[in-house]
């Protein structure tokens, strides 16, 4: 999700809920510390240079059960973030500590945002040599070779 996208769904929201895929809710109490850009230029391992940008959120659990973000306060924070820091409508990527602090993409189920699993993956595969993902059969859409099977009495097995 980009920031655009959030900055048009938080208007007609009352409640600010954030869940993790495994259906997990951020406790409500939780507090939005950090919002920015981060701007990663890297390296991949076939040597092509490569820049990302992305806008990010700290999500924070705190002892604070009192607290609640209301919609229209985040909207005034990402807004503050875009007059102050030139923050760009980039792809928002949310970080909340568990066990540790993991990396999230955003999206949205109608109700709450949800934090979806990042995976690593390597961006040249053509340059590693790496062997594409055979599709798996049932062993019923096999068909048998006739040349190449044993039948009872044969003297093959």
């Amino acid at each position: 999700m980009k920031l655009s996208e959030i900055k048009e769904i938080l208007p007609a929201l009352e409640n600010v809920e954030f869940q993790l895929e495994n259906g997990t809710f951020v406790p409500e109490h939780f507090h939005v510390t950090e919002i920015g850009q981060i701007n990663k230029n890297f390296i991949d391992c076939g040597g092509v240079i490569r820049n990302e940008k992305a806008v990010n959120f700290q999500l924070w659990d705190a002892n604070d059960y009192e607290h609640r973000l209301k919609p229209g306060k985040l909207l005034n924070i990402i807004r503050l973030s875009e007059e102050k820091l030139g923050i760009e409508d980039a792809e928002i990527e949310v970080e909340y500590q568990s066990n540790t602090i993991g990396k999230y993409d955003l999206d949205f189920n109608g109700n709450t945002f949800v934090l979806k699993n990042k995976t690593t993956a390597c961006l040249a595969q053509d340059a590693c040599r790496i062997p594409s993902v055979e599709q798996k059969k049932s062993l019923s859409e096999l068909t048998p070779n006739q040349s190449n099977s044993c039948t009872p009495n044969s003297g093959c097995c």
